[in-house]
């Protein structure tokens, strides 16, 4: 399966092909930058899976390798977050995705930002292509966030006309992702000894979406106010019928 795309600044096209990881090719595994990336990406799995978002056909995955191949050369790129709405196949482990031959484009791709430049705004067109040019025009990926964990800072480009465009966001600070009936903003907190600044969802009520620790808690003092209703009602909570 390939594909031609044209550029009007570059008379050069480029052929592109939805083929599978070669067998001999090694994904870059790249140091972790920031110990907190690890962290972030977690945290924003664990809500959807406690939520009961996450469905069986889903993809969701960190610093895992999204492939094409581009003039004939493999190109793979390995966001720190992704989320992919449909495969053809469920398989228990990836070492790879590549979109249209396994299943759906990627709905969203996020990077996070670290300690040094690390190429998320790369639009670099040559081979290896850099990280923006392959989500907007390689695979043209619907929203690309670019999050700074340590000051907060959200950019939220969304594809329009092939190019990505910076949203602004609603006046809770965040943005609506249709594809997936959610919210998206960032909010600070502690969560494993690391307190700052996270990326956090929230349902079209605004509700936020727990993690499993604030869902405890919850669960926690609901109990604690149903004890203490029930003795101010002379009721022995530890000796109900």
């Amino acid at each position: 399966m390939a594909t031609q795309l044209g550029e009007a600044k570059s008379s050069t096209e480029l052929v592109i092909s939805w083929e599978a990881l070669p067998a001999d090719f090694h994904l870059e595994d790249e140091p972790v930058e920031n110990t907190g990336q690890p962290l972030l990406a977690g945290a924003l799995r664990e809500s959807l899976e406690i939520s009961g978002f996450i469905q069986p056909q889903m993809l969701i995955a960190s610093n895992f390798g999204l492939c094409a191949t581009i003039n004939g050369q493999f190109i793979a790129k390995a966001p720190d977050w992704v989320y992919v709405p449909s495969v053809n196949q469920i398989l228990g482990e990836r070492k790879s995705y590549t979109p249209n031959l396994e299943g759906h484009i990627p709905a969203i791709v996020m990077e996070f930002l670290s300690e040094t430049e690390g190429g998320e705004y790369s639009f670099k067109r040559t081979y290896p292509p850099g990280k923006w040019f392959f989500y907007e025009q390689i695979l043209q990926v619907p929203i690309y966030l670019i999050f700074d964990p340590n000051g907060a800072l959200l950019e939220f480009y969304q594809l329009e006309n092939r190019r990505y465009e910076l949203k602004q966001p609603d006046e809770n600070g965040r943005h609506w992702i249709n594809s997936m009936g959610l919210f998206l903003g960032s909010w600070r907190g502690t969560k494993e000894a690391r307190t700052g600044y996270w990326l956090r969802w929230w349902d079209k009520a605004g509700n936020l979406l727990l993690w499993a620790v604030e869902q405890i808690e919850q669960e926690r003092q609901q109990k604690e106010r149903l004890i203490a209703y029930l003795q101010s009602q002379g009721i022995d909570p530890n000796n109900l019928p």
